[in-house]
């Protein structure tokens, strides 16, 4: 019994660290993400293309000091004054 509590608890964890990281949620479509563009065969980090999230929708990138480009129904294009950095993790 304590074997199957301490399994589940394990699992529990993993699951927690999983969606805490983003990632998961990120690939599975859940949330938005954005990547640089590929322009004349080099990437171009001044341009996002963002895709739409179920949960949060697309993402607004002008605090960022970014200019929505063009727009459709799957994809945002931004063009930003500076390349965006991004973390894998949280800071905090």
């Amino acid at each position: 019994m304590l074997l199957k509590i301490l399994i589940v608890g394990a699992l529990a964890i993993g699951l927690m660290a999983a969606i805490r990281d983003g990632r998961v949620l990120r690939d599975s479509g859940l949330l938005s993400s954005c990547s640089s563009v590929v322009v004349d065969g080099e990437v171009d980090p001044t341009m996002q293309q963002c895709t739409k999230g179920r949960l949060d929708g697309f993402p607004n990138l002008t605090n960022k000091s970014c200019q929505l480009v063009a727009q459709s129904a799957k994809h945002d294009l931004w063009r930003c004054e500076a390349p965006i950095v991004s973390s894998q993790s949280p800071g905090g």
